[in-house]
This record gives C-alpha cells, sequence and structure tokens, in this order.
C-alpha cells in the first residue's frame, strides 16, 4: 500500500481536536522493564493459582506493602511512563497485550507475541472478549502511523474464524483502507506463524473536534 491514502481530504486543523493530552515516547530506566514483566507473571499467577490461605494471606501482604511503596510515585496521563516505553511489550502498560512491533508505517503495523495464561477464556484457549482489546490498539496505532488526526473508534467488527490458542507465536496486521474526512476505515488480521486465519477484523475511527473528550 502506498503512503498516499485513497479519497483523503485535507482537515482543517481548526476543526480538530487541539486539547487532548499530548503523549511523548520515553525510555524508561533498566529496572522498569523487568518490573513490568514481573507484573505480568503476577497476573498469570493470580488466575491460575490454587494456593492454601496461609499462602495467599502472605501474598496478601506482600500485595498490600507494594501498594504503600508505589502509591506516592502515581502520576498522571501522559507522564507515567506506562504507555509511553514504545520499545517495551505492550509499551510497558499492563493493560496492552504484551506484544512488540515490528512494522510500523503509513503502510500498516504489524504486531506480533503471544497469549497467556492471564487471557484464557477456557479451554487454553484466548477469551473472545480480549481480541477487541489486540484490534482496537492496532488500529489506534495504524491512525497514529499514517499521521492521522486524534480519533475515537466508532465500530469494531470482529470475524472469529478459529479457536485463538494460548502460548503460541501470532502475528496481527493492520492497514488503513479508506479515508473520508474525518473517517478513517481500517482492516487487520490474525494468524499463527503458518498464515493461517485465526479472526479478521474492521473498523471505524473518527478524527476527534474540540471539545469532544
Amino acid at each position: 500500500m502506498s503512503e498516499q491514502l485513497p479519497n483523503t481530504e485535507v482537515l482543517n486543523e481548526e476543526d480538530l481536536r487541539s486539547d487532548f493530552p499530548k503523549i511523548r515516547p520515553t525510555t524508561p530506566g533498566p529496572s522498569f522493564g523487568p518490573f513490568v514483566a514481573a507484573m505480568r507473571q503476577l497476573q498469570d499467577l493470580a488466575v491460575s493459582i490454587a494456593a492454601p490461605d496461609d499462602v495467599l494471606a502472605q501474598a496478601h501482604a506482600q500485595a498490600e506493602a507494594l501498594v504503600q511503596l508505589l502509591s506516592p510515585y502515581q502520576a498522571a496521563e501522559g507522564t507515567s511512563t506506562a504507555g509511553r516505553a514504545v520499545e517495551l511489550p505492550g509499551r510497558g502498560s499492563l493493560l496492552m497485550l504484551p506484544w512488540t512491533i515490528d512494522k510500523f508505517g503509513p503502510d500498516g503495523v504489524r504486531s506480533r507475541g503471544e497469549f497467556r495464561r492471564y487471557h484464557v477464556g477456557g479451554n487454553s484457549a484466548v477469551h473472545g472478549g480480549v481480541l477487541p482489546l489486540l484490534f482496537d490498539d492496532l488500529f489506534g496505532m495504524s491512525v497514529y502511523a499514517a499521521k492521522r488526526p486524534i480519533s475515537r473508534t466508532a465500530y469494531l467488527h470482529i470475524n472469529y474464524r478459529k479457536v485463538t490458542p494460548i502460548d503460541t507465536p501470532l502475528i496481527v496486521e493492520g492497514q488503513i483502507d479508506r479515508v473520508e474526512g474525518r473517517k478513517t476505515f481500517v482492516s487487520a488480521r490474525l494468524t499463527n506463524e503458518a498464515g493461517e486465519l485465526l479472526a479478521d477484523c474492521e473498523a471505524l475511527m473518527v478524527a476527534l473536534l474540540q471539545g469532544q473528550p
């Protein structure tokens, strides 16, 4: 796909949202990546353990101690490290899937990774509600990579083609199909490394106007 998007219209900057928080990438210190990785392991354990109560009591005490340790360092949106550490899986955010981007440009965005125990819906399959998060995040990056204005998702439609497994290397790739004024139409495919289609998605992203949250 070329860098010239089909049906692109020049939008009046005065009509677009200008007061959205500016989020700039950051390079975290050497301890942040391992900290996030350990927290992801903790998430996996939290949904998979069957521990005795005395062990849970110890874990609870340690979790409370961690809350006390970190609470003084809460930061406003756009200034916290999570979500801005672009070199880390999921940009260092526990909300985002721990996948790594290996293509980022106006012709599309591609990411690779695995779903974990934390994402299980049943029988070692990924919960169906996790896939919209994967696609929606990819579409946000696709709009940004194409230098389109800040947009919100208007609709998102997923076709579940096959059961999506955990602990399996997967690839998701999306692109912009066309642009109509404030509207950006996007699509994406989720496959395994053999190229088998697991799910595909299409969505509409709409550029924000001033005053829109």
